[in-house]
């Protein structure tokens, strides 16, 4: 009877968190200044968001607004570091923080919209929902990435559409013009996936990220829109 030695063991499968043909140089850069100049539109925007909601226009949603910058600056600036960092241990790491952070940032920028309508059953069981899946997939992310695979990004889409199940109270509730703007953010995310999934496209990692910095930057400005614009 034969067995399999320790030396002819099947390889390990490192796919969920590099991919064997390395990216060229220069996708790198551009890579990296599309990060840059989405963690410069957050610090600059959600910076600006906080100071005018604190000190005029949200005093009450201010804590549900400092969850969401934190949670749109942990992402950009956690990919920016996977994305940047050598094909090391390190960078697994951060693999596991890159796609755990994608569930904290859909989460994060729930928040200050369902705290608008917090005190109504389906607004506060929304707001459970959101974070108890985010956690839950947090939680996958960091302990057991190896076997998430292309089921999270279902994962993802699902927990950023769940907001249509409470359309209309959120239409009741939003200006028309932050449910367009929040609609088109998450087209936008949406729509990057294919590029995402596109590995053979040169540029598809950049281009995806691309999508990602404008989906991020039309929920900003949402989110500015809501607490901030229609309250001046």
């Amino acid at each position: 009877m034969l067995t399999r030695s320790a030396s002819q063991s099947p390889p390990v499968d490192n796919s969920w968190w590099h991919r064997a043909k390395p990216y060229t140089r220069t996708e790198i850069i551009c890579d990296g200044a599309v990060h840059g100049l989405g963690i410069v539109i957050a610090l600059t925007a959600g910076t600006s968001l906080l100071v005018m909601a604190a000190g005029r226009t949200a005093p009450n949603e201010v804590s549900s607004l400092v969850v969401y910058v934190g949670s749109l600056l942990a992402v950009l600036i956690v990919s920016l570091a996977f994305n940047m960092a050598p094909v090391t241990p390190v960078k697994r790491f951060l693999a596991r923080l890159d796609q755990a952070a994608i569930f904290l940032l859909i989460a994060g920028t729930y928040t200050p919209m369902l705290a608008l309508i917090a005190g109504s059953p389906t607004g506060s069981l929304m707001l459970t929902f959101v974070w108890g899946a985010a956690l839950i997939g947090i939680g996958l992310k960091l302990f057991v990435p190896q076997h998430f695979g292309r089921l999270s990004l279902v994962l993802y889409s699902a927990i950023g559409w769940s907001g249509l199940v409470i359309f209309n109270d959120l239409a009741r509730a939003l200006p028309p013009s932050t449910m367009w703007l929040l609609l088109a953010g998450g087209v936008a995310y949406s729509s990057g996936i294919i590029f995402h999934v596109w590995q053979k496209l040169h540029f598809h990692n950049v281009l995806w990220h691309c999508f990602v910095v404008l989906g991020a930057t039309l929920h900003l400005w949402a989110v500015l829109d809501c607490m901030v614009l229609r309250r001046l």
